[in-house]
């Protein structure tokens, strides 16, 4: 079975949801293909930062996304010794309608996107839709194949086929493009842990002990918790079992040792293989790449789903007219890349001296905490909290709603 649209996007996550319903509002029919048969998977970046909340203030879904479950995090503060903080990053120091990042259930943040996108008649999602395949005329590719949770199978023909489907992109395995891969000397661990009333809801705080790197980030019901440590070393974690898990966060973070025991096994654990890395050409005639399909970032910084959020609206703007028009010129999709290299060449660049200067020496046992010139300019000058708060909560190149998407919020 053959099927028409003007744009086919593969993957429903942030990027791909914030497109769709930004092609939507222009008048183009846009179709987006989701694997799953929801958006419930847990341990995904969970991070709405400033410049994202105020893209969701120029669509008119600030009262929306108001009404969702969601902890604010203000600040990223550093334990020095028993008492004492200091503070990394202060987002309260930023000059945006809302100076702190947002800790939202992702799967709720899809859903408010999905359902926006749906008020539009140009837009559909189809879920457990599984794309296996590209469609090509001669050089060009036109469109996706997929299968369905039921074993049918079919083709949808698109004038732009977009890459929104992660960092293990199959469409840009089916496109036969490889990302160049940076070095990475880490890993991640996601886990949960039960909140109590005493947890400090406001901050994002690093815990460092000797070989070990661990980040605690409030959720409106329970904490979650990132382990880091050194990269392949998830089959020796899971060869000591869970009471060595336990052992290990507990004495790293003894405040919540009383609350270890929630960890049932290593099932609870769930890896991360933290990848760096970028395509150097996003695009192919009729097919374009973003947000983790044309660059993995680190975790380290929180980032990753505000770049591709941003790429989604820079690939709106700059797309939107050629597709109304019925045809897209591989220049204009290069386009893309030249407005959102610079932001994620940079941001990466950050996060591998990061990884070199913070959280290596740390998970190889050399050093404990943050280094200490740095500490030491922060204690000095608390201003300079405003730099990282930038560079995590807005970014190097901010991008905002264009005009044919922006709506004026709902009066309840």
């Amino acid at each position: 079975m053959s099927e028409q649209t003007t744009c086919v996007i593969a993957g429903g996550g942030p990027a791909g949801m914030v497109l769709g319903l930004l092609l939507a509002r222009a008048g183009v029919e846009v179709t987006v293909l989701e694997k799953h048969a929801d958006f419930l998977r847990d341990f995904r970046g969970d991070t709405v930062h400033p410049s994202t909340l105020q893209l969701l203030d120029e669509l008119g879904l600030a009262d929306a996304f108001a009404k969702l479950p969601y902890s604010r995090v203000e600040e990223v503060a550093f334990p020095i010794g028993d008492q004492s903080t200091v503070t990394i990053a202060d987002f309260r120091r930023l000059r945006v309608i809302n100076p702190y990042v947002a800790m939202v259930p992702q799967w709720d943040l899809l859903n408010l996107l999905a359902d926006a996108a749906r008020e539009e008649p140009s837009f559909s999602l189809r879920l457990q839709t599984e794309v296996t395949d590209l469609v090509r005329e001669g050089r060009r590719v036109r469109g996706v194949r997929y299968r369905t949770a039921d074993g049918g199978t079919g083709e949808i023909r698109a004038e732009l086929t977009v890459a929104c489907d992660g960092r293990w992109s199959d469409v840009r395995r089916f496109a036969g493009v490889l990302p160049r891969e940076f070095p990475v000397p880490i890993d991640v661990w996601w886990f949960r842990l039960p909140r109590t009333p005493d947890d400090r809801p406001s901050a994002l705080t690093p815990r460092a002990a000797k070989g070990r790197f661990a980040i605690v980030i409030p959720r409106d019901e329970f904490m979650q918790l990132a382990y880091i440590g050194r990269k392949g070393a998830d089959p020796e974690i899971r060869a000591r079992g869970i009471e060595r898990f336990r052992a290990d966060v507990a004495e790293l973070m003894p405040d919540l040792a009383d609350r270890v025991d929630a960890l049932a096994s290593m099932d609870d654990v769930k890896h991360l293989d933290v990848r760096v890395n970028r395509l150097h050409r996003w695009h192919d005639d009729g097919l374009l790449c973003i947000g983790d399909a044309a660059h993995a970032m680190s975790p380290i910084g929180g980032v990753g789903i505000n770049l591709a959020v941003q790429d989604a609206v820079a690939a709106a703007t700059l797309l939107a007219g050629p597709l109304r028009r019925g045809a897209v010129r591989p220049e204009e999709l290069a386009a893309v890349r030249r407005r959102r290299v610079l932001p994620t060449v940079l941001v990466q660049a950050l996060q591998r001296v990061m990884h070199r200067g913070l959280v290596a020496p740390i998970v190889e046992g050399r050093r404990i905490g943050p280094p200490a010139p740095l500490l030491a300019l922060l204690r000095r000058v608390p201003q300079a909290s405003l730099v990282p708060a930038v560079l995590i909560g807005i970014g190097l190149r901010p991008e905002h709603a264009p005009e044919f998407a922006r709506r004026r919020p709902r009066s309840s």
